[in-house]
């Protein structure tokens, strides 16, 4: 007889969500939740860069709206949603609009509940005020090390190929447009299929949180863990499902 199979992150992460919000009963309260469309500016503001993926247009941030509490959520297939919590809840968690709904809700509820703080993305300068934040912690925590970026964040792959030399660094992303171009000196792979390289060649894994909405977390994670690699995840998509499962996560300018 087969073992069942072991749940994903993000399910794991709605269980113990799922658990949480029956505890402080609020599935059987009338809730209202939208998600909604921001614009670029709406989003981040006007950064000195203009190369953001969301900047571009290739992708969207999602807010959330729970009893006064707003959340953000990356996606490249934003959609809205009006109802309750419980119909969050029973959301089936099969496209990337529906995980980045979903997402977004489970950062604002527990940014409600006072269990996660930062849940809105940066704004205008600070993305690069946190790319070098980003590359301060890594130095002084890890050294001189080699870096696997998975989605390319343009401030944060720039600062860190500055800091510590391109050839110590490797980058996957899926935008076609990115993939086999050079940036700041690195060549993008394709996170399609050459993301067990980059894990394999690298000291330390940095993901975006975005990973949780396409559905590519797990697959990284389980490279990372068979060849015992280091990691962050970064941004305010992967909030609550860092904090409800204990995953370490970097997000220095994320906002209330």
């Amino acid at each position: 007889m087969m073992g069942k199979e072991k749940d994903s992150m993000l399910q794991s992460a709605h269980d113990a969500f799922e658990g949480m919000v029956r505890e402080y009963g609020l599935l059987d309260r009338e809730v209202s939740v939208l998600v909604k469309t921001l614009s670029a500016e709406e989003a981040i503001g006007t950064p000195g860069r203009r190369d953001f993926p969301i900047t571009l247009g290739r992708e969207r941030v999602v807010e959330a709206e729970f009893l006064g509490v707003k959340a953000h959520a990356f996606t490249d297939s934003p959609c809205e949603f009006v109802g309750t919590l419980q119909g969050i809840i029973d959301l089936p968690l099969l496209t990337n609009g529906q995980r980045a709904m979903y997402i977004a809700v489970m950062n604002a509820v527990l940014r409600h509940l006072d269990i996660i703080e930062s849940t809105l993305h940066c704004r205008d300068e600070e993305p690069e005020k946190c790319a070098a934040e980003v590359s301060s912690f890594i130095k002084t925590k890890f050294g001189s090390i080699r870096i696997g970026l998975v989605g390319l964040n343009p401030a944060i792959a720039e600062r860190l190929s500055q800091d510590f030399g391109s050839g110590n660094m490797r980058i996957t992303d899926l935008n076609s447009l990115n993939i086999g171009s050079t940036k700041f000196g690195v060549e993008i792979w394709d996170g399609g299929s050459e993301t067990e390289r980059l894990v394999k060649d690298s000291d330390l894994v940095i993901l975006t949180g975005t990973t949780f909405v396409n559905d590519t977390f797990d697959a990284i994670w389980s490279l990372i863990d068979k060849y015992e690699k280091e990691y962050l995840v970064f941004g305010v998509t992967a909030a609550g499902i860092s904090e409800t499962m204990s995953l370490h996560r970097i997000c220095p300018y994320g906002r209330k």
